[in-house]
């Protein structure tokens, strides 16, 4: 089946006002800030311990591993944010150190091809005798991640030759009688074998990934019986038995329809489904994947594009359970769901997929990171009363402001590896044709055989319906544009000079009649701010209302509405006010609504129940976007509001 292409990062350069807050972040912020505290210099920080992990493993220097089993990781993203960041950014300086970052990592490679601090250092003979928790092939497929992305934009190939050893070395493993079953614990390694295969055109890393995916759930249950081999070492110390499900290991995935478990390994399972399903033109596991997606989307996401609304692992609950003060959200999780839809949108071509894929990015993707890029969110809620946030209680992985970092950091350094590809969400491609999927401010270059065509998009989405594009060709060769419509767009039109452009309308997407060389092209459609509201089985958001203009969903912050953000009514029958300010988030769009809030008037502070109906007093609201939350000191956020009428 067809899968549209993504344009190579070298050939966009993104100049956009909204995201210019954060993507210039990171070269000039959040690589260097992850860097120091990859090396632990950062003060008051939890600690990494990654290069130091890896410099016991090399023999560099004497010391134990310490942190988590999968620790490696947060190098491996780190490295791959910064090879995205080279491919438009050069800088001589940061790619010395990481050509440093990759010996050191090739220095502590094993003599076979393995690579894993943990067990190297702590208990080599017990290699892959844990994959439920080792996370060893979660490890390696970040590492391969991050040494394809370094080998397309620099092209070196030391890591890459570096991770095929690994990746052989895998192929091999877990070809043998006594792995024939094996699956990965966590999710990862099937993306980073597929991406390894792509640019080395070696079809056995495919044909790897296939066979972790086809294994998966299938009788007997590799994971299930895992405990029972004499080297297994028990990692978590977790006295609950194993549910299959947290795994998705609880039926073949060609036969699953809820999105279950663990949310990041999950997402990250059926990004590598969608990508086999196209490469092996498989289309029972494309339905899958379209029925995962649909119950995801229609049933368990957050408005804010989170999901995984279970403080307990992580992880999916059943239909309609999306609480607000108590929810996980982990930002990796709205990671994934971007990456999946964006693939689903590479292969079906429906605009339902960039939509979610836009929610998230737009939302829980950048409440994670600072306006600084030095303090991060792991969990996302809806709603946060700091003073409930406390350790020692379900709400204790509630954190009502951003932290230096984690000891468990997936989070952090995949926001910086996401900002740093952000021009991958973009556009797609095929042959001549330009799928536009974001309205970002920016140039890119389409190269086809016969030359270059430059397109320029100029506007202030998210918060104007306005895009000005310009094509430029210099071969006269035409291209064909498909731009796509957002579900929240209100009447899409292209316009040429004073004249409006037929458009075909499919899937999402307007398909412009015609061929196009040098031109100017504009698009319009409104976004006002409007009211919302949840499925009535959403029993967390009955007789609640929240507010949206374009992909951002706004909140009301303490900051502007004092607190008792619980006592407030939105009076939806009065209209909403928009207004843009320079002196707020370095540009945003507010929204002003009136309401009432409960007074405190008789309450005496000493009595905790009274016969006596709340009072209602007037109350202005401001709402802000919701990725900008807790950007000006602690206090209370709450995304859904009570409503009047």
């Amino acid at each position: 089946m067809e899968k549209l292409e993504l344009l190579p990062l070298k050939d966009i350069r993104l100049d956009d006002s909204f995201w210019n807050k954060y993507t210039r972040l990171v070269t000039k912020e959040i690589i260097p800030y992850q860097w120091e505290t990859l090396n632990d210099r950062i003060p008051d920080a939890e600690p990494s311990h990654c290069i130091s992990n890896f410099q016991v493993a090399a023999g560099l220097k004497e010391g134990t591993f310490e942190g988590a089993v999968f620790q490696d990781t947060d190098v491996a993203k780190w490295l791959e944010a910064v090879a995205y960041s080279l491919s438009y950014e050069p800088d001589a300086a940061l790619e010395q150190t990481a050509d440093e970052v990759i010996e050191l990592i090739g220095k502590a490679q094993q003599p076979d091809g393995y690579i894993n601090t943990h067990f190297t250092i702590l208990a080599p003979e017990h290699r892959w005798a844990n994959l439920r928790e080792g996370h060893e092939l979660y490890t390696a497929g970040h590492l391969l991640e991050a040494a394809v992305a370094y080998y397309k934009v620099t092209g070196k190939d030391r890591f890459l030759n570096i991770m095929r050893r690994f990746a052989d070395l895998i192929c091999d493993v877990f070809h043998r009688e006594k792995y024939s079953r094996a699956v990965p614990g966590h999710q990862e390694v099937e993306i980073g074998l597929i991406k390894l295969a792509e640019v080395t055109g070696d079809r056995k890393y495919m044909d790897m990934a296939k066979d972790f995916i086809d294994r998966r759930g299938c009788e007997p249950n590799y994971l299930v019986t895992e405990h029972e081999n004499p080297l297994w070492i028990d990692i978590f110390k977790d006295v609950k038995p194993f549910l299959p499900a947290y795994s998705q290991c609880h039926k073949p995935v060609r036969e699953q329809d809820t999105a279950e478990g663990h949310s990041v390994r999950a997402t990250y399972m059926y990004c590598a489904m969608a990508d086999l399903a196209a490469a092996y033109d498989d289309k029972e596991l494309l339905d899958a994947c379209k029925r995962l997606w649909d119950n995801i989307v229609e049933k368990r996401m957050y408005i804010t594009g989170g999901i995984g609304s279970s403080g307990a692992y992580e992880r999916f609950t059943t239909d309609y359970d999306l609480p607000n003060d108590c929810n996980y959200s982990e930002s990796c999780a709205s990671i994934g769901l971007a990456l999946f839809s964006r693939r689903m949108a590479q292969i079906t071509k429906e605009g339902k997929y960039i939509d979610a894929m836009e929610r998230a990015l737009y939302n829980t993707v950048l409440a994670g990171i600072a306006m600084d890029g030095k303090s991060f969110f792991y969990v996302n809620p809806l709603e946060v009363w700091p003073d409930n946030c406390l350790a020692h209680t379900s709400m204790e992985h509630v954190k009502p402001i951003r932290q230096k970092w984690f000891g468990v950091a997936c989070c952090p350094p995949n926001i910086a590896r996401t900002l740093a590809s952000l021009g991958e969400y973009v556009y797609f491609r095929k042959g001549d044709s330009l799928w536009v999927n974001m309205y970002l401010s920016g140039e890119t270059v389409l190269q086809t055989e016969d030359g270059r065509t430059t397109v320029t998009q100029k506007t202030r989405f998210p918060f104007e319906g306005k895009i000005e594009l310009h094509i430029s060709s210099d071969t006269g060769h035409p291209i064909q544009l498909a731009l796509h419509v957002p579900a929240y767009a209100e009447g899409f039109t292209v316009t040429e000079g004073e004249k409006e452009i037929p458009v075909q309308m499919k899937d999402g997407y307007a398909y412009l009649t015609g061929g196009f060389t040098c031109t100017d092209l504009t698009v319009t459609f409104a976004m006002p701010a409007r009211i919302v509201y949840a499925n009535p089985n959403v029993r967390a958001d009955a007789g609640k209302a929240a507010i949206v203009k374009g992909p951002l969903v706004y909140c009301l912050e303490e900051a502007d509405n004092g607190n008792r953000l619980a006592g407030i009514y939105l009076d939806t029958a009065q209209p909403l006010e928009e207004s843009y300010t320079d002196s707020l988030f370095g540009g945003t769009c507010i929204i002003k609504a009136k309401g009432k809030k409960i007074s405190e008037t008789g309450w005496d502070g000493h009595t905790l129940y009274a016969p006596k109906p709340p009072v209602l007093e007037d109350t202005d609201l401001k709402f802000i976007p919701y990725c900008y939350w807790d950007n000006r000191g602690g206090g209370e956020m709450s995304v859904w509001v009570k409503h009047l009428t």
